[in-house]
């Protein structure tokens, strides 16, 4: 079985969205949970299409600047961008890099703040 194999299966397992960018921010992967979450924006269809075209101006200014950010340095590879107070979850901007460090793409990270509900080994699930 191919490492990659095992890398897919840990974001489709993650239960928050996660929508992976190539350079020219072209959608090239969704979660599960990320298409789930983007359904009424066209779900698994937004894949080969830009992220820059669900964003307002003033968002896509700040995608471009943290994209540029990350290229300066094998060093930047992460940034806060928000807090959603309404989910209680913080947000942030990832870097992709290959073997060598050489950025390849990005994606946004969501951390909820939410204390787990279920008991431990609940394997009644």
């Amino acid at each position: 079985m191919e490492l990659s194999q095992f890398f897919k299966s840990i974001i489709d397992q993650d239960r928050c969205a996660v929508v992976i960018c190539n350079l020219q921010h072209e959608i090239i992967y969704m979660n599960p949970t990320a298409v789930q979450r983007y359904a009424k924006r066209g779900g698994a269809a937004l894949i080969g299409k830009s992220l820059l075209d669900c964003h307002n101006a003033q968002s896509v200014e700040m995608i471009k600047k943290v994209l540029a950010w990350f290229a300066e340095s094998r060093e930047h590879n992460r940034i806060y961008t928000f807090h959603n107070e309404k989910e209680n979850k913080d947000v942030y901007m990832v870097a992709l890099r290959d073997e060598d460090g050489t950025l390849i793409g990005y994606y946004e990270k969501h951390e909820y703040r939410n204390a787990e509900t279920a008991k431990q080994y609940d394997f009644t699930v």
